[in-house]
């Protein structure tokens, strides 16, 4: 019993800072400072759990496809370069006031399986600034830009330059050298 009254104190303590911390207005929650590590690593953890359990059971689509690869890359660069930057192209301003900063795709799609991508892209992510691209683009444009987000990460500047001047035989190229780099 007395173990019981210790945790039933000890929880109105917390519950109490924490609401003592939200009405007191001392947490600073402008864009231009970065989350405390306790809160920055509270949200990246929930986020990863959240995003593997949600992608669970997700069925993903053959995504080796030369034109769905250049179909993502269309999209990608209407809707995602701003932001996540590409090989040889910076993100814009808008995303340098984003907090936190979106990730550089190059560095962390490999992070991610296909569906969990699917998941992020399709359903965005609370107060990140990641858009939920789902109620506004199909599935089958969803699972382009994921084909995409897998090639982006082998992907060179001239490559991505040539898939910007629209040349076709850039998601040739690629798929040609992931092929010789599978064998």
């Amino acid at each position: 019993m007395k173990i019981i009254r210790i945790l039933f104190v000890l929880a109105v303590i917390i519950v109490g800072a924490g609401l003592g911390i939200i009405f007191s207005g001392t947490y600073n929650v402008a864009a231009t400072e970065p989350h405390n590590p306790l809160a920055a690593w509270v949200f990246d953890t929930t986020m990863d759990y959240s995003v593997r359990h949600q992608a669970q059971g997700i069925q993903v689509p053959d995504l080796t496809k030369p034109d769905m690869v250049q179909n993502g890359f269309r999209h990608y660069d209407e809707m995602c370069v701003e932001c996540h930057g590409a090989p040889g192209k910076e993100p814009e301003e808008l995303a340098k006031g984003l907090n936190p900063p979106p990730p550089d795709l190059v560095e962390s799609v490999p992070e991610w399986k296909p569906a969990e991508l699917f998941w992020i892209v399709k359903h965005g992510v609370r107060m990140t600034g990641m858009p939920a691209w789902g109620p506004t683009h199909s599935d089958d444009k969803l699972w382009a830009v994921v084909a995409f987000l897998e090639k982006l990460p082998k992907l060179t500047a001239a490559e991505y330059k040539a898939m910007e001047a629209g040349a076709g035989d850039a998601a040739d190229h690629m798929r040609d050298r992931d092929r010789d780099h599978d064998h």
